[in-house]
């Protein structure tokens, strides 16, 4: 099992199965979207322990269809500025479809909820459309972030192998905290899907969303924010 990192430099590795959950418990609900990176990168050794360890991940009989490119260096930069132009030129290019109107009543007010408390840190009001687009814009720097994955699918992927390609990401995100990285899934590069293809020389895959990931700025007031999860009873039914 993976060791945790703590604020003391410090690691802890549970010392036995009665403490599983306790460390179930700060790993999932102690990992976070992180807006803010230093660009100190992950070493390599530690990069190839963490996805070798997100591979353990589910998938329907055992498919694996999950396809990831790890981009750092010079790589991540060239792709940030093709983005950046992508972006600049209005020229999106999704695989799955994407409406605004998908998020409805609690889902629209979680939403809602989540972009005003990370505005709020940012100090970016409701209005000041340029002020959220230039912060969009750092989504395609990767908030600074040394290290970008982009997660695809094969090309005759549909919307339920996606499923299989979610579960990969969540435990690769765990597999990050629980090696002290920190990280942000980003549906935002999936907009331009095409270019991403282009920048890193791939003729086919689908593109379902990417992960900057890295080390945290403690001191960036964005990486500060908390949003509240729903209660029990609003999500899940017990039968029985």
């Amino acid at each position: 099992m993976a060791t945790t990192c703590q604020p003391d430099g410090t690691d802890h590795l549970p010392d036995s199965p009665a403490h599983l959950s306790d460390y179930a418990e700060k790993l999932i609900r102690g990992r976070r979207a992180v807006r803010a990176f230093h660009r100190r990168p992950v070493p390599e050794e530690t990069l190839r322990a963490v996805f070798a360890l997100a591979g353990a991940a589910p998938s329907n009989s055992n498919t694996q269809p999950w396809h990831v490119e790890v981009v750092s260096g010079a790589a991540r930069d060239r792709l940030s500025a093709d983005l950046l132009a992508a972006h600049a030129d209005k020229r999106m290019s999704l695989d799955f479809p994407y409406r605004q109107d998908m998020y409805r009543g609690a889902h629209e007010a979680r939403r809602r909820a989540a972009g005003a408390a990370m505005y709020g840190a940012l100090g970016i009001g409701r209005d000041d459309h340029e002020g959220r687009d230039a912060f969009n814009a750092e989504s395609l720097r990767f908030y600074g972030a040394p290290h970008v994955a982009l997660l695809f699918l094969p090309p005759t992927a549909e919307e339920r192998m996606a499923a299989d390609v979610g579960m990969y990401g969540q435990t690769l995100l765990l597999a990050l905290s629980a090696y002290g990285i920190a990280s942000c899934p980003q549906g935002l590069l999936s907009f331009y899907a095409g270019t991403v293809r282009e920048s890193l020389g791939i003729e086919d895959r689908k593109l379902l969303f990417g992960i900057s990931f890295g080390y945290a700025d403690a001191a960036a007031p964005v990486n500060g924010i908390t949003v509240p999860r729903a209660a029990l009873h609003e999500t899940t039914r017990f039968h029985g």
